[in-house]
């Protein structure tokens, strides 16, 4: 079992940054491929970005490309997403989740990852 736990939500003003983290207990956790989803009032949950288990290898939603950056910290079982520029649509509860499968093409798929932690509001005003 994992466990997952974010961190670092907060009302920020739009074209400010902000930092989330997840932390992850419960399992080795350079076997973990993590990732970040986020889900919008009224929307479907939608991928964010996620970071393979070398931490080589990140994925990102094109919404996000280029303001978003995921990162891992093996030493301290944790995961940052360093979010720049924020827009009003950025606006959501932010999920961290986590798998110890075997690699897939489907990380940006949330039947792909087993754990999640309870969220994180992140509120951009505009």
């Amino acid at each position: 079992q994992v466990q997952l736990v974010e961190s670092g939500g907060g009302l920020v003003q739009a074209g400010g940054s902000l930092r989330l983290s997840c932390a992850a207990s419960g399992r080795t956790f350079s076997s973990l491929a993590l990732g970040w989803f986020r889900q919008a009032p009224g929307k479907e949950r939608e991928f964010v970005a996620a970071i393979m288990w070398g931490g080589l290898r990140t994925y990102y939603a094109d919404s996000v490309k280029g303001r978003f950056t995921i990162s891992r910290d093996n030493a301290k079982s944790t995961v940052p997403l360093q979010m720049e520029s924020l827009k009003a649509e950025d606006t959501a509860v932010y999920y961290c989740a986590a798998t110890a499968r075997a690699y897939s093409t489907n990380w940006d798929q949330g039947a792909w990852y087993d754990y999640w932690g309870q969220g994180t509001q992140v509120t951009v005003s505009s």
